[in-house]
């Protein structure tokens, strides 16, 4: 597949599942294809930001919203004297892109009525992940595109548990004012200490710091990173615990004790004493609504999750435990009580989900223009630009999922997105790349990561990936997870966030028959 193909493909897709799709001439996606390089988000950003702050000098009043700016944020003048002064080359490198491409965005944006910025991991998982997203956010707030319709920011989450979760309260580090009303709520002290994020839990198991592991869902010795170092921080716990719909890698990585339960998933029906009981889910758009299972149950013993945890709490705390965890686990109305006495928006929780189509959250910026800072006021914010350097002969790998998988618990062989058939390990790389590097089409090497601690060099090595000639940016490569989890070092984890940096893998090819059997 030729750039060429990719940039058509990206501008004019064909719908393949119907015959309409196939044979029609495809609906336009894309007005400009940006074939950035790893990493260099933030440089496109800063580069757009100049721009459209340059053009804003020579044009008054032709591109920021001044009366948005004025009324609704803070530090503009900051930022913009600090975007004045751009490095074009560092910027050139760190994206890829020729300078004119660039200037055709920023003159999108500059003209553009409505603007809508998404992002997923491909822009969190790096090291400068948080700047780069508070520089997309400052080209948005310098063009009044929050608070208007048909505009705005949307980050993509993840699956309707994922963003649920974080609504509901499950983040190590909860808001004083979420833990107040869990405590007038229930009638308990709430702990009060952060918790710990997936690295540290990680950090805090392999120390001895942490015995018991209990998840939800969700494989976590394959979706965590430094596959080996997460194995033996698992192995190390007393106790292992996995509530799972199907087997995974994680059942059989375990502590001195392993459980592992069984629990229906969210297809499925779930009775409580004779009543069809039922979930919601939060989707991208803050939309809540309820989820129904409609299938047969697999087991008669299976149990839901809620039931589960209810049971697990009742066991570990006694009968006499104040919250009514049987009453709970029996009708999960009552649950919902509770949310909307608790969490911001959900009031009349029961009422709102069983509408037709759910209920949408509250967001400030969104519905009033007002913004949960000490003023009152988005802040616009200047960011360090960093460059990656890769050093010659190496590559900058990002990992990335198929199109038949679904996270980590279920996938197959076959990515309809990229042509790839019968095979998970395989490393896409450019031909200009594979050419300079010595590797061949279908050519079997290892992945070799390097990450450099202080002046220590550490490698990390994923075996027997076939290569892949492949219209990525020059210089970079990809490959699938959790098959190359093993080469994302614990500790490589984006500044303020901590998030696992696996968009920024330095990596080298090195052929099978290079080494020895």
């Amino acid at each position: 597949m030729s750039v060429a193909d990719v940039v058509a493909q990206a501008r004019a897709a064909l719908n393949p599942q119907n015959l309409r799709g196939v044979l029609g001439r495809g609906v336009g996606l894309a007005d400009e294809f940006c074939q950035i390089r790893i990493g260099g988000d933030l440089a496109l950003f800063r580069a757009l930001g100049h721009l459209l702050v340059e053009r804003e000098r020579a044009e008054p009043g032709s591109v920021v919203d001044r009366d948005f700016v004025a009324d609704h944020t803070e530090g503009y003048e900051e930022y913009a004297a600090h975007v004045r002064d751009l490095d074009w080359p560092a910027v050139l490198a760190a994206t890829g892109l020729p300078r004119e491409q660039i200037e055709r965005v920023a003159e999108l944006l500059a003209t553009s009525r409505r603007t809508v910025a998404c992002w997923a991991m491909g822009l969190t998982q790096h090291r400068q992940s948080v700047a780069t997203i508070r520089e997309l956010v400052n080209l948005m707030l310098l063009r009044g595109m929050i608070g208007r319709p048909g505009a705005g920011l949307c980050p993509v989450r993840g699956h309707s548990n994922v963003q649920g979760d974080r609504t509901m309260g499950i983040w190590e580090k909860p808001p004083a004012a979420f833990l107040d009303a869990l405590e007038r709520e229930f009638g308990l002290p709430m702990p009060r200490s952060p918790g710990l994020d997936t690295v540290e839990a990680i950090r805090a198991m392999r120390e001895g710091r942490i015995g018991v592991f209990v998840a939800l869902g969700g494989n976590f010795a394959a979706a965590a990173p430094d596959t080996e170092v997460t194995a033996r921080a698992l192995r190390s716990c007393a106790l292992t615990v996995q509530v799972s719909t199907k087997l995974n890698r994680s059942h059989v990585v375990t502590g001195r004790r392993a459980l592992i339960l069984p629990t229906l998933g969210r297809t499925e029906r779930d009775v409580r004493n004779g009543v069809d009981q039922f979930v919601t889910v939060e989707d991208s758009m803050s939309c809540v609504h309820a989820s129904r299972g409609r299938l047969a149950p697999a087991s008669a013993h299976l149990r839901s999750e809620v039931a589960i945890v209810c049971g697990l709490a009742r066991a570990v705390l006694g009968p006499d435990h104040p919250v009514p965890w049987e009453s709970l686990a029996e009708d999960y109305d009552l649950v919902r009580d509770r949310i909307g006495r608790v969490v911001p928006g959900c009031e009349d929780y029961n009422d709102k989900v069983r509408r037709p189509d759910g209920f949408v959250l509250p967001h400030p910026p969104r519905d009033s223009r007002s913004f949960p800072t000490a003023s009152g006021r988005a802040r616009f914010t200047t960011n360090q630009l960093d460059v990656l350097r890769v050093p010659p002969g190496r590559l900058l790998l990002q990992t990335l999922r198929s199109h038949d998988q679904y996270n980590t618990t279920i996938y197959g062989l076959d990515d309809r997105y990229r042509g790839v058939r019968g095979g998970r390990r395989v490393v896409l790389v450019h031909p200009d790349d594979c050419a300079a590097l010595g590797v061949a089409d279908g050519q079997l090497v290892d992945l070799v990561g390097e990450w450099r601690t202080g002046d220590e060099l550490v490698e990390r090595r994923a075996p027997g990936f076939r290569v892949v000639p492949y219209p990525t940016a020059a210089g970079c490569a990809a490959a699938y997870y959790p098959e190359t989890n093993a080469l994302v070092p614990l500790d490589s984890v984006a500044e303020v966030s901590g998030t696992p940096a696996s968009k920024s893998v330095v990596i080298r090819l090195e052929p099978v028959s290079a080494r020895e059997v």
